[in-house]
């Protein structure tokens, strides 16, 4: 397939172009934004253009941010790690989205009045594509913080400084908590907790509070968002639907009978979401059995990966490709994981080991979220990831009745319900549009989807192959 140059339009958000005209009033639907893997598109449900004019991408607060300043189309609704760097290189640190509220390292000893000043005050925001959430310790919290070593000088202990990606603006309708702690899902926020019986009335209006929130601390409003402006914020995000939609290898993602892309995901697997729809612990309402098929998306190039034999290349790259697309979607479905020490499910359900696949924690059908609110801790903030955390804050907590010590880079959902055993645990994201918008995990400690593999792999002793891995890099990769 050929590259098809997509810098025909300018698009300013946040005072920096990033691929549609200045003027533009609108984005066309499915219009495809290029990546390092082939091209992502959104699909607007109404299949009209999207609006450009409405409250996501107006400045509705005191520091020149919209809603677009961190939820970019070209990115997922999310931002890029590089493409924040380049947005510091081209605006020299001005851009809006680098703001000492939350986008600096640390709101306070921090010099930002020259160029590298703000270049090593907004480093991890420029580098990770972090943003710094405060959270104060609740006061009946069954821990208490004896220690955070911050590299970049916050340090208070009643409230901490964690550094988390932005999640994506699109996609909403298969969420099943809001926010990585899931904080504007829960009664302790004034919000509530998604569930079948009460979905989508509950995620509306968590959203709803989200938008407000957001406005409030991200853009420093001096005056809340209007009901009718709320609305119209949830209304725009709950019309976006973001993938992959073409590969530079493979072509187009809904040819020879794929069903990958956005159009499809609205079309097909929307209509058919709904809470609980496949979790693997019985919390389907409809009582049907866990599947671990969790995608069939590229179950037409099954053919290809049959023709195109493991570690064969038969000069046709296109079926080569697709051949290996294929066969890393099959390890996603199957490859047997054992499942250890994993908060959240070995010691909820009181079982040393769990025989599982990725669709274990990623079950809801061709999306990869949990279909069910189910935080849990896979060890990417712990202490002992094999990946390189050691640009992040250490924080030491004390249970203050068993006087039992943990520590971490991140509490996790803990800070928002004051329970023990909520330490460290996190929701797990929508696997749609993944090429766009690295690096993953809430931390961004994995710069590339091989980075992720390898995180699995190590933590969970899978034993992948090299070919195994490089498989399930292109399917992930495409999704």
């Amino acid at each position: 397939m050929s590259r098809i140059p997509c810098a025909a339009f300018l698009f300013a958000i946040g005072g920096l172009s990033v691929g549609l005209p200045a003027a533009a009033q609108s984005i066309p639907n499915l219009y495809p934004f290029p990546n390092e893997n082939g091209f992502l598109a959104t699909y607007n449900i109404p299949n009209t253009p999207i609006d450009l004019t409405g409250p996501f991408f107006q400045s509705l607060g005191t520091n020149g941010r919209t809603c677009a300043s961190c939820h970019l189309p070209d990115q997922g609704w999310s931002i890029a790690a590089a493409k924040v760097k380049a947005r510091f290189e081209a605006t020299q640190g001005t851009d809006p989205i680098f703001r000492t509220n939350d986008g600096s390292n640390c709101d306070h000893g921090i010099d930002t009045s020259t160029v590298g000043g703000r270049r090593k005050a907004y480093s991890l925001l420029i580098d990770k594509g972090l943003i710094r959430i405060v959270i104060t310790v609740p006061p009946a919290a069954e821990f208490r913080i004896v220690g955070v070593a911050n590299p970049y000088g916050c340090n208070d202990v009643s409230t901490l400084s964690m550094y988390r990606r932005p999640l994506p603006a699109a996609n909403l309708r298969f969420l099943s908590t809001v926010m990585w702690d899931g904080r504007e899902s829960s009664t302790q926020t004034g919000t509530q907790k998604i569930t079948f019986a009460t979905n989508p009335g509950d995620l509306l209006a968590n959203l709803a509070h989200q938008s407000l929130d957001a406005t409030n601390g991200h853009a420093q409003a001096s005056k809340p968002l209007t009901p009718q402006q709320q609305k119209a914020i949830v209304d725009f995000e709950m019309n976006l639907v973001t993938a992959q939609t073409a590969d530079y290898r493979a072509g187009a993602l809904n040819a020879d009978g794929a069903n990958g892309g956005p159009s499809m995901l609205g079309a097909q697997t929307m209509p058919a979401f709904f809470v609980g729809i496949n979790d693997p612990l019985g919390g389907n309402p409809h009582g049907a059995p866990f599947s671990p098929i969790i995608f069939n998306l590229f179950d037409a190039w099954t053919a290809a990966r049959q023709h195109d034999a493991v570690g064969q290349d038969d000069g046709d790259d296109r079926d080569s490709r697709r051949a290996s697309i294929a066969r890393g979607q099959a390890l996603f479905n199957s490859k047997p994981i054992v499942i250890k020490g994993v908060a959240g499910l070995n010691d909820d359900l009181n079982l040393a080991s769990i025989p599982g696949t990725c669709g274990t924690c990623h079950d809801s059908l061709n999306v990869g979220n949990h279909s069910v609110s189910a935080p849990i801790n896979i060890g990417a903030g712990d202490l002992t990831s094999p990946l390189d955390l050691s640009y992040l804050p250490v924080i030491t907590l004390e249970n203050v009745t068993t006087h039992e010590i943990k520590m971490t880079t991140d509490p996790g959902r803990a800070l928002i319900t004051g329970l023990w055993k909520d330490v460290g645990r996190l929701k797990g994201p929508i696997l749609r549009g993944l090429s766009s918008r690295a690096p993953y995990f809430h931390n961004g400690s994995a710069n590339s989807l091989g980075n992720v593999v390898d995180f699995y792999d190590k933590r969970f002793s899978i034993g992948f192959t090299p070919q195994e891995k490089q498989d399930l890099i292109a399917f992930l990769s495409v999704l």
